[in-house]
């Protein structure tokens, strides 16, 4: 077709075409793709020499065609694992389909790893290269309470329209592996994982203080409160205790942290991960309340036990049990009131601001050694959800305390000085390590030495001991919202004494009853899935139980004469994501979410892509229910993702994020119907390093758009050229480079680099007179990864008929790459005086003789005695001369 097309632009502007490329044009016609119909020139027309006009390449109707062809031959079905193969397991970070459909920086990560598939396939692997659907989520629900439609009709939409972008693109997916998280196939399975957690006693229920969201009528994390309010639409949020399913994720800290070993993840990830584990090796203190009738105490945990001589105050979080205990009456109506005011803000909020608030409890506790009375204070910079909700102040060697004290005027005792006997600066806090001071029998050890001499004292008198603990807290895994998956648990009904459960009904008004949390029963795994109800209100209310408490039918069931209800939370938007690169190996399977044999043959992921904003939260819980299915036996491997790659975010061309209120985003669909999805690829790939941030520039798109002109002219001179045509040894070597170029910047995912390297080429082939055919079938074959409709129909133009995604990628002599000569910069006295090109291991008789044939070096030394040369084979000849 591309030729056809050229030979009729010819016949436009030239009136003649020659013979042998409408014979060459028949002759590479596919059945499989589009017939053409050709016409004879005259004699006169064949014997010109006059150069064809170049032609535009024809990016719609190419695109068109080899999407059609690649669906109709299923090109990129995933093939049965072979035993004498290698295999490649491909994997984007699956989208979430939200309404507003793709702007031009999402489809970058998905390029990359499409680029990497292309390559692997035709590099001799087997490929498993699916996508999916994050589809769950809080957006939908919102869009379904604002306009009454039902989340799971405007989800199916949303998903019909990024799948018509994501194919309008190209990407060599493997759609008969398609799945997305409201399927209820999908939903089944995720339901029976929650099971399995249950049944290990991973899942379980705890009244937990939670950011509850009365107007989104459901629990947000801590960075989605902003000020007291949701980051989406700025509803009022309040600290409230609410029953909650937990997942005991810090039961796994430890094998979390040591599976990150091994892993080809960039060191940043996993700095994160560790962070977020928290890994601290320390000491727990108990501090007894003074006269407290029940022995009372408060426990603190420390990595400075050193310091322990030098603590003058104790501060409780605002939601420490104690603090109602310990509060004095003279305190008590301060106390409440500050902890009421703190209630509203989420910990993220309190220990983000810079002004520190607290106030006196009245209350004390007795130091474990010196037993002095110790003031307690509350304070909102210290969280109840993390560590013991307590810390033992130091302000003399903690900042943070040091502010503290210094705004309420409280006491600062100095226990640890430098080591090099210097004086503190009294005007900040001491953090270093040091030497003990004005700590009793410590004094004069080392801070290490201290640690483990009060840490051994406290063990001896019952006053706590070594300890680790993690940062890491147990997962919140309820939802008091609508679109999610129904958590598979159920409980029994009680009813008041002496009623009959027989004559009353607990969907009636009216009718009173208990539900009995505390006895929580799991679904049979043979009736999953279970289903949400069809609901016409998804308001939330101010009822923490959910909307689906108002579906009194579904909630409520009788079963062997016995009323139960139903679980009201759903599942949170992680739980499906956790595990679908599970069910991708295997999304057909009825009886198991996938089979060992499936696990064997492609599980781990090779090459994750995806965000970094993924970087802690949905790989450590991903990891987390991986790691409980291989205690389980369900997979033979540790960890799910072995090589992880984070793409760049794309700015808007103003440099902001892209979105909708800054008036920036881009829509791919408007790039594609104009410049064509390989532009857009090419152009995102070319931008610069992946993992850089870049913003969006749509008028550079023209700069390959007009080479991929380039590229489809060059094959079409190479068409039209005698098969004869020889390469000469410049264009050879220079082919040979680019090859062992682009293959080794596609493995290092370096594509920017790789596209510059094949654009070099094209402009070389671009310029010969003749076009040798190898060089227009190599060039093909590396630009299809990237631009994989121009690819093909190079390909198919130079007259193959069979797709090139499983041709054998291209190879490259190594002795080709190395130049025979090379050049060389001259010095006379240390100045650069000119360039010559020598044989790489020429003598310096043959490198003097070179230099003396260039007329600026002749000039700086004619007159002169050569005093001495410095000659460095290969990098350097200078020549002094006086």
């Amino acid at each position: 077709l591309a030729v056809v097309s050229w030979l009729m632009m010819l016949r436009v502007t030239a009136s003649f075409a020659p013979r042998h490329l409408v014979q060459r044009a028949n002759r590479i016609r596919s059945s499989t793709v589009m017939a053409s119909q050709t016409t004879s020139t005259d004699k006169t027309a064949a014997t010109s020499s006059t150069p064809p006009t170049p032609a535009a390449y024809p990016f719609s109707t190419v695109e068109t065609k080899w999407q059609e062809y690649w669906d109709t031959q299923e090109t990129f079905k995933t093939p049965i694992r072979s035993a004498t193969k290698p295999k490649k397991y491909v994997l984007d970070m699956f989208p979430y389909p939200s309404g507003a459909g793709l702007h031009v920086g999402h489809p970058e990560g998905y390029t990359a790893s499409d680029v990497m598939a292309r390559y692997y396939r035709m590099k001799g692997y087997d490929v498993l290269h699916p996508i999916g659907w994050d589809s769950f989520g809080l957006p939908a629900e919102q869009f379904a309470i604002q306009t009454g439609a039902q989340p799971d009709e405007t989800t199916k939409a949303n998903i019909a329209n990024f799948k018509r972008q994501l194919k309008s693109l190209g990407f060599s997916y493997d759609w008969d592996r398609e799945v997305a998280t409201t399927d209820v196939n999908y939903v089944k399975w995720t339901q029976w994982i929650f099971l399995q957690l249950f049944k290990k006693g991973l899942a379980e229920q705890s009244s937990v203080s939670v950011n509850w969201c009365p107007a989104l009528g459901t629990v947000l994390a801590n960075e989605e409160v902003i000020n007291g309010l949701s980051e989406r639409g700025d509803h009022p949020v309040e600290r409230l205790p609410l029953r909650q399913w937990i997942l005991k994720i810090t039961d796994y800290a430890d094998r979390l942290e040591a599976g990150l070993d091994g892993l080809e993840w960039p060191s940043g990830t996993l700095t994160a991960q560790r962070q977020w584990i928290g890994k601290s090796r320390g000491c727990n203190i108990d501090f007894m309340v003074d006269n407290s009738a029940d022995n009372e105490k408060i426990s603190v945990f420390t990595t400075r036990a050193d310091t322990l001589l030098g603590v003058t105050y104790v501060t409780l979080a605002p939601e420490h049990p104690l603090v109602s205990k310990i509060c004095s009456d003279g305190k008590r109506e301060e106390v409440e009131g500050y902890v009421k005011t703190t209630s509203s803000r989420s910990d993220l909020d309190r220990t983000s601001q810079k002004t520190k608030t607290g106030v006196f409890t009245g209350g004390y506790v007795l130091h474990p050694i010196t037993n002095k009375k110790i003031p307690v204070w509350v304070g909102d910079y210290v969280l109840g959800s993390y560590g013991t909700g307590a810390v033992m102040a130091v302000p003399a060697h903690d900042e943070r305390d040091f502010e503290f004290a210094q705004k309420f005027q409280l006491p600062i005792t100095w226990v640890v000085k430098p080591s090099d006997g210097s004086e503190w600066n009294k005007e900040e806090a001491f953090t270093d390590a040091g030497v003990a001071v004005n700590s009793g029998d410590f004094n004069g050890l080392s801070t290490e030495e201290t640690k483990k001499a009060i840490t051994e004292k406290l063990e001896v008198i019952g006053m706590g001991g070594a300890q680790i603990t993690y940062k890491l807290r147990d997962w919140v895994f309820s939802r008091q919202r609508y679109w999610g998956e129904p958590i598979p648990i159920y409980f029994p009904v009680d009813f008041v004494d002496d009623v009959d459960p027989q004559s009353v009904d607990p969907r009636d008004d009216g009718c009173e009853h208990t539900i009995r949390f505390d006895q929580p029963i799991p679904v049979d795994e043979a009736d999953l899935p279970l289903e949400l109800p069809l609901m016409d209100n998804f308001q939330p209310g101010d009822d923490p139980a959910g909307c689906l408490a108002r579906a009194k039918d579904w909630r409520y069931f009788e079963k062997d004469g016995k009323w139960f209800a139903r679980e009201t939370n759903t599942m949170p938007q992680w739980a499906g994501s956790c595990w679908y690169y599970f069910r991708f190996l295997d999304n057909k399977n009825s009886e198991e979410a996938f089979s060992k044999q499936a696990d064997a043959d492609w599980m781990p992921v090779d090459l994750y892509v995806g965000g970094a904003e993924h970087a802690v939260l949905h790989l450590l819980y991903a990891r987390f229910w991986h790691q409980v299915l291989f205690d389980l036996g369900y997979t033979q491997h540790p960890e799910p993702f072995q090589k992880l790659v984070h793409q760049g975010m794309i700015l808007g061309s103003d440099g902001e994020k892209m979105s909708k209120s800054r008036g920036n985003v881009v829509n791919p669909d408007d790039i594609v119907d104009a410049q064509g999805a390989d532009a857009l690829r090419l152009y995102e790939m070319f931008m610069g390093p992946l993992e850089a941030v870049k913003p969006w520039q749509t008028s550079q798109v023209a700069g390959v758009v007009r080479f991929q002109n380039k590229v489809y002219n060059v094959v079409n001179a190479a068409a039209a050229s005698d098969d004869s045509v020889e390469m000469d040894d410049e264009t050879t070597r220079l082919l040979h480079k680019t090859m062992k170029k682009v293959s080794e910047d596609i493995d290092a995912m370096a594509f920017n680099t790789a596209i510059s390297a094949l654009m070099v080429l094209t402009n070389h082939l671009n310029a010969l007179d003749n076009v040798p055919r190898e060089a227009a079938e190599k060039l093909s074959l590396m630009v299809s990864p990237f631009a994989p409709h121009l690819g093909e129909e190079c390909w198919n133009i130079l007259g193959h008929e069979e797709s090139l995604a499983y041709h054998p990628w291209v190879e490259f002599d190594e002795s080709l790459c190395v130049d025979d000569t090379i050049k060389m910069g001259v010095q006379v006295n240390g100045k650069a005086r000119g360039e010559i090109e020598i044989a790489k291991d020429a003598d310096e008789e043959t490198a003097m003789a070179a230099a003396m044939e260039q007329e600026r070096v002749v000039a700086q030394v004619d007159g002169k005695d050569i005093k001495k040369i410095i000659y460095v084979p290969g990098r350097i000849l200078n020549i002094v001369a006086k």
